[in-house]
């Protein structure tokens, strides 16, 4: 199963390792550290040209990707657990 995060983006729901409020997670030091680095490493995909909201951390084939979504933590969460909007 696919978990839709934005308009023209789905990640498999197998490989998400968690899905994260911009807020929250920038207001400590590792959680300000973590998307810089993930950009220099290449990690970072944008799936939309909205401010984002949230990110959504997945692996699978060994490599680690992070989404940025403009769609809230909550919003993705309560998707994942509904089996109605997921792909």
């Amino acid at each position: 199963m696919y978990l839709r995060i934005s308009n023209d983006c789905v990640v498999p729901k197998d490989e998400i390792i968690g899905i994260f409020d911009m807020d929250n997670t920038t207001v400590s030091r590792q959680g300000r550290n973590f998307l810089p680095e993930a950009e220099k490493n290449g990690c970072i995909i944008y799936t939309s040209d909205e401010l984002p909201k949230s990110y959504v951390v997945t692996a699978g084939d060994g490599a680690e990707k992070v989404y940025l979504s403009s769609l809230s933590s909550r919003i993705l969460q309560n998707r994942a657990k509904s089996k109605d909007l997921l792909v």
